[in-house]
């Protein structure tokens, strides 16, 4: 793909490719709860309760509820 097919597609799809109302909301700001923790909270939660020791693998992590 030349560089002009490139910039002329990205011109493109920002033009006239619409976006769905409910993604141009900025995330977090419905104010809802998350019911999934990403892994680094996940792994702080986990070395709370004392589940979790340094040197431990990060990947196939138990499964955590967030806190209340």
């Amino acid at each position: 793909m030349t560089f002009a097919r490139a910039s002329w597609c990205a011109i493109w799809m920002v033009r006239f490719m619409s976006q769905h109302s409910s993604l141009r909301a900025a995330a977090g700001s419905t104010g809802a709860k998350r019911s999934v923790l990403k892994r680094f909270e996940r792994v702080a939660l986990l070395k709370e309760r004392g589940q979790w020791q340094t040197g431990d693998r990060v990947t196939g992590l138990r499964k955590t509820k967030p806190p209340e």
